[in-house]
């Protein structure tokens, strides 16, 4: 197999400059701040509404994540135990459409 020497180098400036901007855009994207940081919280303090410590911290350790396990063990065990009654109102309706 034959590399076109033009075609091979064009490839490697490519990868090249992309390796590149990807790292300046993540040089750049960690000195920006969110929009609560930025707009909500500035705004907040000037009309004397200082951010409060929310009741249920979920930056904590995999706090978060075990409430999205929670959610979605609950929502995949209803839509399991509800499967038929979701699926054969479907059937039924199809069928009755085809006999008329």
């Amino acid at each position: 197999m034959k590399f076109q020497i033009s075609n091979f180098k064009f490839q490697i400036v490519l990868i090249v400059f992309l390796l590149v901007t990807c790292h300046l855009s993540l040089v750049t994207a960690a000195d920006w701040g969110g929009v609560d940081e930025s707009v909500v919280e500035k705004y907040a303090e000037e009309h004397g509404r200082a951010a409060k410590e929310p009741l249920i911290n979920t930056d904590q350790g995999d706090l978060l994540l075990f409430v999205f396990l929670l959610a979605g063990t609950t929502g995949g065990f209803a839509a399991g135990y509800y499967w038929r009654m979701l699926t054969e109102n479907k059937t039924k309706n199809k069928e009755q459409r085809i006999q008329k």
